[in-house]
C-alpha cells in the first residue's frame, strides 16, 4: 500500500467515525417531529405517583424523589415508536380517571390487580400483539429508578471508583445488589 492509499483510508475511517459519532449521539430518535409531545407534565406526574407505589419510599427514597416520571416521558418520547407509545399513552389514559379519584389505599390495589393482569396477559399473549401497558410502565420504573442516582448510591451499593476487580466477593443475606 503506498501513502496515498493510506492516507484515502485513513480518511475514510476517520469520517465513518465522524458520521456514526454523530447519528449516535444524537440517540434513538427516529422522527423527531412524530413524538414531539407524547406525554404531558400531568401524564409524567401520575407516571412518578404509579412508580412510587411500585417502588415506595422506604429506608431509601422511592422512585418519585427519583423523577422515573420524567425518565419514561424521555424514553417513550424518543425511544418507543408510534404502535407502542399509543399502547402506552391509551393504557395510561384509561388508568388515569380511576386512580387519580381512588384513596390511596385503592391506589395500591389498583396497580396490584394490574400487574397480575399484566403478568397474565403476557403469558397467553401472541407474537403480533402489544406488549400490556403496564408492563411498559414498571419496565420502566425499575430501569429509571436502578439508573438513577438516587437508586444507584442509595439503594445498591456503589463505589464511583473501584480500585480492583474482584470476581468473588462474599456475599450475606440482606447485603444490597451492586451498581457498579
Amino acid at each position: 500500500m503506498n501513502r496515498r492509499e493510506a492516507l484515502s483510508s485513513v480518511a475514510l475511517l476517520l469520517g465513518g467515525t465522524i458520521i456514526g459519532s454523530s447519528a449516535f449521539l444524537s440517540g434513538c430518535k427516529a422522527n423527531p417531529d412524530a413524538a414531539a409531545g407524547v406525554l404531558s407534565a400531568s401524564d409524567m406526574s401520575l407516571l412518578n405517583d404509579i412508580a412510587e407505589i411500585i417502588i415506595p419510599t422506604t429506608n431509601t427514597p422511592g422512585a418519585k424523589a427519583a423523577k422515573v416520571g420524567e425518565f419514561m416521558g424521555v424514553i417513550v418520547t424518543d425511544c418507543y415508536d408510534a404502535k407502542d407509545q399509543k399502547v402506552f399513552k391509551d393504557g395510561l389514559a384509561a388508568l388515569a380517571t380511576k386512580f387519580k379519584s381512588a384513596a390511596p389505599d385503592a391506589q395500591q390495589k389498583m396497580i396490584v390487580d394490574l400487574d397480575a393482569e399484566a403478568k397474565k396477559y403476557q403469558e397467553t399473549k401472541t407474537a403480533e400483539q402489544p406488549t400490556h401497558h403496564f408492563t411498559m410502565i414498571k419496565q420502566l420504573t425499575l430501569w429509571g429508578y436502578f439508573s438513577s442516582e438516587i437508586g444507584a448510591t442509595q439503594a445498591l451499593r456503589y463505589v464511583a471508583i473501584p480500585g480492583k476487580y474482584e470476581g468473588c466477593v462474599p456475599y450475606k443475606k440482606g447485603d444490597k445488589a451492586w451498581a457498579t
